[in-house]
This record gives C-alpha cells, sequence and structure tokens, in this order.
C-alpha cells in the first residue's frame, strides 16, 4: 500500500521525498485502524486537488519568522503532510535546544492523522502536542450551519515499560471520514452524530455529506447536541483549535477555510497547523517521568471495569494493538475502496500488487 500510494503521488508530481512522507501518513492511519484518513482518501482529498492544481505538488515552503522557541512556516499550498512532518521535526529540534519549541503553519493543506505528528517526539524524549484547523463540518452548539471544522488535536507522552500514552481526537463528536466509511459501507449513523438541514438528528450519513456541500447540517461537537451532555464544551475545543492554528499562524478559520469561486471551483484551502513539543528532561529526569507514566497507565487500565465490561483501555492502546495486528495479517480493504485504488492505478499506469 505504501509503494502504490508513493508511485501515484509520484505520478501526479510530488517529489520524492514529499511523496513518501505522504504515503507513510496515509498508511500508518490504516495500520492503526483509522480508515477514514488513510488510502481511501487517496483520490478525493489529494489526486484529485494536485491534478487540479488546487495542491502546489512542488510548493515552494519558507520560514517566515522565528525564535529560539518558536517559528511561522509557509506550507506554498502543498500537500499538507510534508510541511506537518518538518515543522514537527523544527519544533523537536528547538525542545532539544531550549527546552519546547512550537511552531505555526498557515497556507497548508490536510495532512491526516494528527497523532502521526506528536507521535515523532516520542523517540527524542520529548511529550508531543498538534492541532489543525478543517473544513468546515461542525455545527456550533444551539446553531443550524456547520462553521468550524472536526479541528483534530493529539498529544503524545513516552512511558517506559508501558505503550507511550497518544491521545488523537477530533473535537466534533467524530471526524468526516467516518461518516465517509459508514456510507461507502451504506451503513445508517447512530442518531447523535449529525443533524439534517433544520439541525435535527439524522442517522443518514449521505444527506449530511450532501448538505455539508450547501453549509446545511452537520456534525455535532463532542459532546452532542446542546449542553446537557457537554456539547457545549466541545464547540469550545474546536474554536480553540482554530485559534492555535489560526491565529497564531495568519491561516484563515471557520468557515472561510477552502473557499470556492463563484462557479463553485475550489480554490487554496488555507489551512492552518499548530505543532509542540516539550524535552521532558527540561523539568525532570526522563526515567522518573517515564516511571510515573507507566504508573498512571497502570492504575487506569487496572482500576474495576464496569458491569459487563471486560477490559478498560487508555489511549493509544487499542491504535498500538490494531497496529502489531494488521502488520501480521494485513490490512482490510472495503471494497468500494479496493475497486477505486485499482481503478486510480489503471488512470496513473500504477499497478496495485
Amino acid at each position: 500500500m505504501r509503494r502504490f500510494c508513493f508511485r501515484i503521488f509520484r505520478q501526479v508530481g510530488v517529489p520524492e521525498q514529499d511523496a513518501a512522507i505522504a504515503a507513510d501518513v496515509l498508511v500508518a492511519a490504516d495500520l492503526r485502524g483509522i480508515p477514514s484518513h488513510g488510502v481511501a482518501r487517496l483520490r478525493g482529498l489529494y489526486v484529485s486537488r494536485l491534478q487540479s492544481g488546487v495542491i502546489a505538488a512542488c510548493p515552494q515552503t519558507r520560514i517566515v519568522s522565528e525564535t529560539p522557541a518558536t517559528a511561522l512556516l509557509d506550507g506554498g499550498a502543498g500537500l499538507g503532510h510534508p510541511i506537518a512532518c518538518r515543522a514537527m521535526q523544527l519544533a523537536i529540534a528547538k525542545a532539544q535546544d531550549v527546552g519546547a519549541g512550537f511552531v505555526a503553519v498557515r497556507n497548508s493543506n490536510h495532512f491526516g492523522i494528527a497523532g502521526y505528528y506528536a507521535m515523532m517526539a516520542l523517540e527524542h524524549g520529548c511529550v508531543g502536542m498538534c492541532m489543525t484547523n478543517t473544513n468546515r463540518w461542525t455545527v456550533p452548539t444551539f446553531g443550524r450551519n456547520p462553521i468550524l471544522g472536526t479541528n483534530p488535536l493529539a498529544v503524545a507522552a513516552p512511558a517506559g515499560k508501558e505503550r507511550p500514552f497518544v491521545l488523537d481526537m477530533a473535537t466534533a463528536i467524530v471526524p468526516i471520514g467516518k461518516l465517509e466509511v459508514y456510507d461507502r459501507l451504506n451503513k445508517q449513523i447512530p442518531l447523535g452524530w449529525a443533524t439534517d438541514e433544520q439541525g435535527l438528528p439524522t442517522d443518514d450519513p449521505g444527506l449530511v455529506l450532501r448538505n455539508a456541500q450547501h453549509s446545511s447540517g452537520g456534525l455535532l461537537p463532542l459532546g452532542g447536541a446542546g449542553e446537557e451532555s457537554g456539547g457545549h464544551k466541545g464547540y469550545g475545543l474546536a474554536a480553540w483549535v482554530d485559534i492555535f492554528s489560526a491565529m497564531f499562524s495568519g491561516a484563515m478559520y471557520a468557515d472561510m477555510l477552502y473557499p470556492r469561486e463563484a462557479d463553485g471551483t475550489p480554490r487554496e484551502s488555507l489551512v492552518g497547523h499548530f505543532f509542540g513539543a516539550w524535552r521532558v528532561n527540561a523539568f525532570r529526569p526522563l526515567a522518573d517521568f517515564q516511571a510515573g507514566m507507566d504508573d498512571l497507565l497502570q492504575r487506569l487500565r487496572n482500576s474495576p471495569t464496569a458491569a459487563g465490561q471486560e477490559r478498560i483501555y487508555v489511549a493509544g492502546e487499542k491504535e498500538y494493538e490494531e497496529t502489531e495486528h494488521r502488520l501480521l495479517h494485513g490490512i482490510p480493504v472495503p471494497p468500494v475502496v479496493m475497486q477505486d485504488l485499482i481503478a486510480l492505478g489503471e488512470e496513473h499506469g500504477v499497478r496495485l500488487e
């Protein structure tokens, strides 16, 4: 899968190093059991936009401003994965030098799973953080129309004997890619995930996807509708991610992302990202931090389960286990996705094998 994605990216003009990064991020999502951000997105979210010129295959990226602890990068309207990878590398390097590093990115595009970049900090004895704003899909609490993106954030913290803690989450109740998965499988979504054009609950994923093209209805924020279950908290988190991703970088935000011409033709996405890294031993010895993390994760996992439940998980644990399983047994690909990949390969002279 990685080789196939790499060759497709190369066929549409993406430089070798950038193509390798983008392919790795896509396949990492499928390995971790997150098909909403995996190879199913190859054509629609990346290849078609590269072909139309909305995403620059060979972007002119640059450092706009920099201090010992911070930097602002311009992604040149290129693929989000390579500029995100380089921004996180820069944040880690700054953390190694001065204890913490923060890098904002503007003029970028969708970059896949946020957890990929937060996890880059782990092998350097750092805690990593990543967030991005996204195309509008989420209605504000008590609202009808989508204004905010699913605006994911991710954090990763190293442990010792335990696997690292990796939280990778949308600030909407689910990522939009999950609705696309349900729609491909012709399955209804649970009531409480999304609303129709009147702001009422719907179980039709296709309706939500179609309505979003007309800026009506959408996903609910984390916590759901109203305030009783904390929907206003998810709404606040989504806005917070927009603040970090756009206000520090000068990227667009809310419903100004992914603009279109008057005839509906897509323009540059103008997405913003934000990355952070903290060097653990700038605060306390790494071994002490890791021992504390081990104890915390064990206390969480070993606490009593609710009636009828067999196990308590900690953030990232399911994804680590899914990766181990899929490395041994392969990645399941739905027939409709496989057909699309085969067709995409035929269009570009790349054999899926």
